[in-house]
């Protein structure tokens, strides 16, 4: 069993922390009222600007932890970019944020009613995780495969800016009304 802390209770924290208590794991929800940070995981549920609070906050308390970046980087204002640099993401500078974290980049691509049905149509619901850190992929993939869904090691944290560009894109086609917030991601074998 895995102990599990998500930092945020709206719909993407809910949607992870059924997955993982349906697998048998701890979870703990920690909304803006803090509280202590116990997981062996870490999932940060929040929108990418409210990262850096967390991460001046309680970084310290991440420290040794592995640490879920759900984050897509988009400029909200227009839909029409990701607002980290080219070559880069987010996951990658809360990884230079927290050098004693194990950081991974998950949950991204996934909508909440994707992870809460477990399904997208008729296939069950994917969840990619990249990271450098195997041991820490492997934890959240058993966590994710215990609730139900399937978790694909999609590679190393480099990754991340892909899996962004991919959430970018499903979030602007859902905004526009050109799929449901019901769409989402499976790999069909």
């Amino acid at each position: 069993m895995t102990t599990v802390s998500i930092i945020g209770n709206g719909n993407m924290g809910s949607a992870i922390a059924g997955i993982a208590a349906a697998g048998g794991n701890s979870v703990e929800i920690i909304g803006r009222d803090g509280g202590e940070i116990t997981g062996d995981i870490v999932v940060l549920a929040v929108p990418y600007p409210a990262i850096a609070g967390i991460v001046a906050e309680r970084g310290a308390e991440l420290a040794g932890k592995v640490v879920v970046d759900i984050s897509n980087p988009l400029d909200f204002s227009t839909f029409d970019s990701l607002v980290v640099p080219a070559d880069g993401s987010a996951a990658a500078e809360l990884a230079a944020a927290l050098p004693a974290s194990k950081v991974l980049k998950a949950f991204n691509t996934n909508f909440a009613a994707t992870l809460a049905s477990k399904t997208v149509g008729e296939n069950p619901t994917t969840v990619l995780i990249a990271g450098d850190d195997e041991g820490a992929k492997q934890l959240l993939a058993d966590v994710v495969r215990g609730g139900g869904l399937q978790a694909v090691d999609a590679g190393s944290l480099d990754r991340a800016r892909e899996l962004e560009s991919i959430g970018f894109v499903r979030l602007t086609l859902a905004v526009q009304e050109k799929i449901d917030w019901t769409a989402g991601f499976a790999l069909v074998k």
